[in-house]
């Protein structure tokens, strides 16, 4: 048949090259729709083959390929081949489905993997077998019993884009032969052989490896093809033609090392290795073997079993002469057979078996939790993994998967509920614990736990030759599970509780497993710890072992330059999976570095480094390297410097280390060694960083993760140009990056105090000496004493910050945090003890409130305590000239502790208890001792601010050389003498002062700090502090900046004024400098805290401080607090305020009183929270700092019953989407270890988010109040437990109504700041209690008239009551409220309580969740709410009210102009004529309150209508929508003055109205319009007429205010 495609095709296809090439089109936004079909039905044992042409990485999926019997001239394309029905067999990725469904789920090549250029064919058997052909190769059958007459099918999908029909034809005669062995294979049984674990095809036959030494070496004269398998490794040839691209050298390396890997084998109690030595095996050996092969003897000449063709008695001989062909075994103990390790057809009671017994799945499974236990079919082999996947769990029962082997025979086995019910020869794992015949022997096996996994995820075991159990979770071993087992035993697996489904994997057949599994690989890489044999034909003894990147990278890497370069080639589409390892372990002492060649800027993050004790041949990389948590101790796993932290199997180790990964550039350079001493080491350009990790074993891999921003970096093998390596870097001064963030002091020798080397046994020094931490920090709380390396000077200030806490020790009698003093002991002289409190001689400390001497306790209760401070504090010592010593928190002096200090004393440090991290402070050093206290509270950020108000915090947005400290109240430039521009974290009030002082200068640069004011706000800015901002202030162009540099002051960088007062270039450290933006709008600039007058003119009103560290000055700290907000906006709603509005007074009391108060327990948040949150102002106040995520909080104390728990919502960042979440969690959260989003929490949670509830993370209530995410700065949310254990939502002090109920006690108040929602504050004033009927019943009473109009759904989609939120006021309502006064309208016609008038602008109607449509009236009918009005209650007529008649009315719309409104207000009711929304000429007139508005002129009706007929016949038109109402042609707009702003707006007017049923005819729009007005109503329906005047009934004004 011609190898054309049939022109009907898919309808994204396109065809070219005489229908031979297919083109999928917009492949960049589309990824289906590109099916194209053979142009002939095939003729049996043709190959139809495609060549991929193009490939794009947008897309996951590829290529599918497969037959059809529909005919494509009549076929109704579908978007993808998997959608193809009636007879279509489709090979997709490695499964087989046959009319969409599967059939085969792992079967020959992954399509996925191909790249361009490979070729894939399809056939069609004379058997009725597809096959499947790639590069040539047949991957056997995948389905049989195909009717004939099928259509070639290829699907353009995914990454595939365009293909090119090559041939359809029979297979080639070396193709044939393949065919027709496969043909016989298929009528024998399946058989396969495993040696050492491995399969023998995967060797691709033993004999063509004989073969093909004879070849190389003149004995045969053909070398014969190695045979096709269905699980060739992707860096195994095909065949030995030259194109496989593998010279003879690697093909003898390759099969040398495969060899020795049968030695060893043999040597751990493997298999001999054996070959035939007469006749032929003509098709029926075993699928690795090609037959045909002479000469004879043994490869093994010390094995009696070998040779004469018997092999040993592993061996399988399938020729019925019994001898002859390459034979493989393994001496495991009795018969091997070959057949595949499935399910045992019996299984537990509840098990059904598909998928060829591959598949088990527990029936019922929300009914039942247990009788789901299976077993494999026969015994494991030895050193054969049993490996399975999970494909399916619920989430209803706690427990999950346990997995194991069992010495009970299936056949014989009465089986139990649960394996672990069994009490012999069992061994299971179960959660992260062993457990042997029932009881547990090892209680934390390994970090994972098996109740954890998820969908997707695979769990395997193997039972090694020496009898060991191990365990694999998603291919990572996890260690020796059982060290002796029996020599026979099954694989089990018990779906219990959340598991019901699981398919074995046999992982040959997984490209990635392929990798770390299969022989070629495990021959190919050295064994941990053994060296790689020297078995070239073509030794070089000379050659050096070069240090090269492993083959086995992540799946976006690259590796080339022979090993040298490894690079993310799709940098720009993927910012991850790019691990690359080294290819042999590292030797002690030896330098592994890379340079970074490439970056992109389009990512957050950049290169991490470090080191790994797995084999990269067996490792299954991940994404990203710091995801990978194995290592059962210390002693293993994966160490890696990331940022500038150091991690251990994906925990981090140490905070600040060394300098920042992320701020590299390309060019720069980054390695890691380990030395003799198990000590590990990082280098920066060539800088050590000092030790990061300890007791690191030998035998590690470097690893290297091009992540984010790091695209390509190559080894670097010069290392003489490194400076080498000290012998401890904690001694004496470390010689550290210039840009390094280790030299924050700048080389001063004022500020050189740092920990002594010498430390307690726990202790570790890092960071240059300026950071001390404790090790293993949750099971030691001490011996962790640090000293300081010199004696303190007089009036010197020790001063260190705490920076990372444990909760470990607290409620024991190790529950103290820290202590600190002073001791006259010489750090060379000193044996540390397990605290510092055990010496008893000259040595003076604080502990908790209690100051020691000589560990003897001589005062009690001093001004402060140090086992209340949290991490952020800061503790400082000062010596003074008389020999006072005294202590400062947080920059305040709490007074002379104790007195008479010998001069010569050294800072003490016990990191004990819970204190595990601290760090020296820029601001320890020299002091002033006359100004010793002023100065260092004006320099602190102390929790008791110096000044009333909120002290002022810097923005997280800055310049890349910048790094914040101290809660965002301290600013470091570390690095350079630019890129330092921090800003002031909100704007500043009229006359607000924001001050900062000078902490540290570096006199190497000139220039110093420039400071000014800015309309550039830093929310705008990009996420990433690297781009955006320029190097300095001068030249920042974004906006207006006003500014001060030197003396000269600059507008956008252009001079303004020189000689300005004094010059900012001649402060130094202690100088204090502040700006402000005064009520004249002019900029003034303080030094000192003089002003130095008026510096600019003509500022504009909304602000930020902006400062540029330039130059000299490298850190500043602030010293000056916002203005206090008005405290009635934190207040909380007081459902009893006084404060109520017209008309409220006379209003008469509900029955029952007032709610009885009750004692309030205080509300704050808990310590412990998710990663990203900040607390402040005594833990009331919760900011997320980074991110979108890792913001959750919990409160400290339980939610008493029928108390209110309320906060109030700060700050919103609209850069998100999304906003947070809030509920309950019923378990003490003290040591909650919190996911990334509260929706993760699945024990004992219910949560509202959105307008949805949901309980352990299911959804169990829709539309529940309103939705959260609408919710704007200064809402209020509230939580509250009533009496019957029901949870209730109050926003604004509304109560939503039961969110849940049976919530336990106790339960903790949950927030999850996430998305917008960057920072809330507990509201702490005293409220009453709210659960009570009153309070209901009060609510109820205020919504009863609006329930009249607006349906039930919209009366409770309430506004805030005036007398709930007095403060809550829209801006929009004010406006349109300040043009209804203009009117001067009687105050008669509207309703005197002001509850009733609802604002309809984009914030108020999404904050009450108001729905676009609802229904009114009998018979129902829709109308619109009015979005973009306010309505004004008018008063409703006396015998309405009573009769409440108008219920069942509909409800309308009617626009009409400003001079209408008086008259139709008089007459209650719409006039026809005199009213009529037709009947105005927009004529603008100046009136007298400030408005104009168009006159009448009842003549000026609509083109063609019949003025007469309309003066006749009284008509008034109504719509059920304002969006035709309120046309201008309708509603004309008026133009009117602001009397607050002064500034000019347009305004119309309109009314909605209640109109009786039956009263009405609906009719067409009569505009003309040809596009819909409103998307719920027709054209044809959208406008009412009514001629009854007593039909309608005005019940609200409205105003639209543009």
């Amino acid at each position: 048949m011609a190898a054309e495609l049939h022109p009907c095709s898919g309808k994204l296809i396109g065809l070219s090259n005489s229908n031979r090439t297919a083109q999928r089109n917009q492949p960049v936004q589309e990824f289906n729709n590109g099916l194209v079909l053979s142009r002939e039905p095939l003729k049996d044992r043709d190959v139809f083959t495609v060549r991929i042409d193009k490939k794009v990485n947008s897309w996951s999926g590829s290529i599918e390929i497969g037959v059809t019997s529909l005919d494509p001239a009549g076929l109704d394309f579908p978007s993808s081949a998997t959608g193809l029905k009636g007879g279509s067999w489709i090979v997709s990725g490695c499964s087989v489905l046959c009319d969409g469904r599967s059939v085969l789920e792992e079967y020959g090549r992954d399509l996925d993997q191909l790249s361009e250029g490979d070729r894939v064919g399809i056939q069609r058997s004379a058997h009725g077998e597809l096959h499947l052909w790639v590069n040539g190769q047949d991957c056997g059958a995948a389905a049989s019993g195909l009717p004939t007459g099928l259509w070639a099918v290829v699907d353009l999908y995914g990454k595939c884009t365009q293909v090119t029909v090559m041939s359809c034809e029979p297979p080639s005669l070396a193709e044939r032969d393949t065919e027709r062995e496969t043909v016989e294979e298929h009528e024998q049984e399946d058989e396969e052989v495993v040696v050492c674990g491995v399969r023998e095809g995967e060797f691709g036959g033993l004999t063509s490896a004989v073969n093909l030494a004879a070849a190389t070496n003149g004995t045969l004269e053909e070398v014969p093809e190695l045979p096709p398998t269905h699980n060739r490794p992707d860096k195994f040839p095909n065949n030995l033609e030259p194109e496989t691209g593998l010279t003879e050298h690697q093909l003898f390396d390759v099969l040398n090392n495969a060899i020795v890997s049968l030695y060893r084998s043999e040597d751990n109690g493997g298999g001999d290795l054996g070959v035939g030595g007469t006749g032929t095996d003509s098709g029926t050996g075993s699928r690795g073997d090609r037959g045909s092969s002479s000469g004879g003897g043994s490869i093994n000449g010390n094995s009696s079993d070998s040779g004469g063709g018997t092999g040993n008695t592993g061996s399988v001989s399938n020729s019925p002469a019994g001898g002859g062909g390459a034979r493989l075994g393994a001496v495991t103990g009795g018969m091997l057979t070959n057949d595949a390790l499935l399910f045992h057809e019996k299984c537990g009671t509840l098990i059904k078996l598909s998928n060829n017994n591959k598949t088990a799945e527990r029936r019922r499974p929300l009914d039942e939790f247990n009788n789901g236990v299976v077993m494999t079919n026969r015994p494991l082999r030895h050193n054969e993994m049993f490996e399975i996947r999970i494909d399916k769990l619920v989430d209803k029962w706690s427990g999950s998967i346990e997995i194991g082997v069992t010495t009970h025979n299936p056949n014989n086995l009465d089986y139990p509920a649960t394996m672990t019910n069994l009490r012999s020869g069992t061994i299971m794992m179960s959660g992260c614990g062993i457990l042997t015949n029932g009881k547990g022997t090892r209680r934390e096996y390994c970090e994972f736990s098996l109740d954890e996994l998820q969908e997707g995820d695979h769990i395997g075991l193997m039972h090694k030759a020496s009898g060991a159990l191990h365990f694999y979770i998603n291919g990572i071993d996890q260690g020796v599970a059982a060290a002796q087992t029996p020599a026979v035993v099954y694989g089990v697996v018990d779906l219990y509780g959340m598991a019901v489904k699981v398919t074995i994997v046999h992982n040959h057949n997984h490209s990635d497993r392929l990798r770390r599994n299969n022989a070629i690989m495990r021959a190919l890489s050295p064994d941990v710890g053994r060296p790689r044999p020297a078995l070239s034909l073509t030794p070089d003894p000379d050659a050096p072992d070069r240090l090269l990147f492993h083959s086995n990278c992540g799946q976006k890497a690259a590796i080339i330059s022979e090993g040298r370069t490894a690079l993310r080639p799709h940098a720009t589409d993927d910012f991850n999976h790019g691990v690359v390892l080294s290819g042999r372990p590292l030797r002690s002492n030896e330098v592994f570095q890379v340079r970074i060649d490439k970056m992109v800027d389009k990512w957050a993050g950049s290169i991490e480094i470090g080191v790994t004790t797995h084999n990269p041949a067996y490792l299954q990389l991940p994404s990203t390297m710091t995801n990978l948590r194995s290592g059962n101790t210390n002693q293993s796993g994966t160490w890696m410097m990331t940022g500038n932290g150091v991690m251990h199997n994906g925990t981090t180790i140490l905070d600040e280390y060394g300098h920042n990964l992320d701020r590299l550039k390309a060019g720069d350079t980054v390695g890691v060694v380990r030395k003799e001493d198990g000590s590990l080491h990082f280098f920066v350009n060539g800088v050590a960083q000092g030790p990061a990790a300890w007791n690191v074993p030998p035998s590690i891999y470097a690893v290297v993760d091009l992540y984010g921003q790091a695209a390509q970096a190559t080894i670097m093998d010069d290392v003489a140009d490194l400076p080498p390596l000290p012998e401890d870097s904690s001694e004496g001064p470390t010689v550290m990056s210039p840009s390094s963030p280790c030299s924050v002091a700048g080389g001063n020798g004022a500020n050189d105090l740092r920990f002594h080397q010498l430390h307690g046994t726990n202790a570790v020094i890092t960071n240059g000496g300026r950071t001390a931490l404790r090790q293993n920090c949750r099971s030691e709380f001490n011996d962790a004493i640090v000293i300081s390396n010199r004696c303190l000077r007089d009036g010197e200030l020790f001063e260190i910050v705490i920076q990372k806490m444990v909760d470990r020790w607290s409620g024991s009698i190790e529950a103290g945090k820290i202590m600190a003093g002073v001791t006259a002991i010489r750090p060379e002289e000193l044996e540390f003890p397990n605290t510092m409190t055990d010496i008893d001689y000259d040595t003076w400390m604080l502990s908790g409130t209690a100051i020691m001497q000589d560990g003897n306790t001589m005062r009690n209760n001093y001004g402060c305590d140090l086992d209340t401070l949290t991490t952020g504090s800061r503790i400082g010592m000062m010596r003074s000239a008389t020999g006072d010593l005294h202590y400062y928190i947080n920059g305040v002096d709490q007074g002379v502790a104790c007195t008479g200090l010998p001069p010569e004393v050294y800072a003490v440090i016990d990191l004990y208890g819970q204190c595990v991290q601290v760090s020296i402070t820029s601001s320890s050093g020299p002091q002033d001792n006359s100004l010793c206290t002023s100065n260092i509270t004006e320099k602190s950020f102390s929790i008791h601010s110096p000044v009333a108000g909120v002290a002022h915090r810097l923005h997280s947005k800055h310049g890349k050389n910048v790094v914040l400290l101290g809660e965002g109240c301290q600013a470091v430039r570390v690095g350079g003498y630019a890129h330092g521009i921090v800003f002031s974290a909100k704007e500043l009030k009229t006359d607000e002062l924001f001050e900062v002082k000078i902490d540290e200068v570096d006199d190497q640069w000139s220039g110093s700090l420039h400071m000014g004011l800015t309309t550039l706000a830093p929310p705008e800015l990009p996420s990433c502090p690297m781009s955006g901002l320029s190097p300095s202030l001068t030249q920042l162009r974004c906006k207006v900046t006003w500014l001060l540099a030197g003396s000269e002051v600059r507008r956008n960088g252009l001079l303004q004024r020189q000689n300005y007062g004094a010059s900012l270039d001649r402060l130094t450290v202690g100088n204090r400098v502040g700006v402000k933006r005064c009520s004249d709008d002019t900029m003034h600039v303080l030094i000192d805290g003089e002003d130095m007058g008026p510096a600019a003119t003509a500022v504009a009103k909304n602000v930020y401080a902006v400062l540029d560290l330039y130059g000299r000055v490298t850190a500043v700290s602030i010293v000056s607090s916002s203005v206090l907000e008005d405290a009635g906006s934190v207040k909380a709603p007081s459902l009893s305020s006084d404060s109520c509005s017209e008309g409220e007074e006379d209003r008469t009391p509900v029955e029952g009183g007032e709610p009885a108060l009750v004692h309030n327990t205080v509300m704050a948040f808990l310590e412990n929270h998710g990663k990203n949150i900040q607390l402040s102002h005594q833990n009331l106040t919760a900011a997320r700092v980074s991110s979108y995520n890792q913001g959750l909080l919990v409160t400290a104390q339980p939610l008493p019953r029928q108390q209110l728990f309320q906060f109030q919502i700060d700050r919103l960042n609209a850069s998100w989407t999304s906003s947070l979440s809030l509920g309950v969690i019923g378990h003490s959260p003290d040591r909650l270890n919190f996911p990334s989003t509260a929706c993760c929490l699945k024990r004992s949670v219910w949560l509202l988010q959105r307008d949805s509830v949901f309980h352990n993370s299911l959804k169990i209530c829709e539309n529940y109040g309103p939705n959260l995410d609408t919710c704007p700065e200064g809402t209020v949310l509230g939580l509250l437990v009533d009496g019957n254990s029901c949870l209730h939502l109050y926003v604004n002090g509304m109560d939503q109504g039961v969110a849940a109920q049976d919530i336990p006690t106790p339960c903790y108040p949950l927030i999850d700041l996430y998305g917008q929602c960057e920072q809330v504050t507990i509201v702490t004033n005293t409220v009453s209690t709210v659960g009570g009927e009153s309070g209901e019943a009060r609510c109820q009473g205020d919504m009863e008239k609006a329930d009249m109009v607006d349906g039930i759904k919209e009366s409770v989609c309430w506004t805030p009551h005036p007398e709930v939120n007095p403060n809550k006021t829209c801006e929009y309502q004010a406006l349109c409220s300040r043009f209804k006064d203009l009117l001067t309208l009687p105050d008669g016609y509207f309703n005197e309580d002001a509850k009733y008038n609802l604002c309809y602008c984009e914030s108020c109607h999404k904050l009450r969740g108001d729905e676009s449509y609802y229904k009114r009236g009998e018979p129902p009918r829709d109308y619109a709410l009015p979005f973009g009005w306010c309505r004004f209650a008018l008063r409703i007529k006396p015998h309405c009210e009573v009769s409440n008649s108008f219920k069942k009315w509909h409800i309308a719309y009617h626009g009409t102009s400003v001079g209408a409104l008086r008259r139709t207000l008089d007459h209650a009711q719409l006039l026809s004529g005199t009213s009529s929304i037709f009947s105005v000429s927009p004529v603008k007139t100046e009136g007298p309150n400030g408005y104009s508005e168009p006159e009448e002129n009842s003549s000026n009706s609509l083109p063609g209508r019949d003025r007469e007929r309309d003066r006749e016949v009284p008509r008034v038109q109504l719509s059920p929508t304002m969006r035709y109402s309120g046309l201008e042609m309708f509603a004309p707009k008026v133009q009117f003055r602001d009397p607050r702003s002064h500034c000019c707006h347009q305004a119309q007017v309109g009314f909605q109205v209640c109109v009786r049923p039956g009263s009405y005819k609906v009719g067409p729009q009569t505009l003309g319009a040809s596009e819909p007005l409103d998307p719920r109503f027709s054209n044809t329906e959208i406008e009412w007429i009514t001629k009854d005047q007593g039909g309608t009934l005005l019940y609200g004004l409205l105003i639209r205010v543009e």
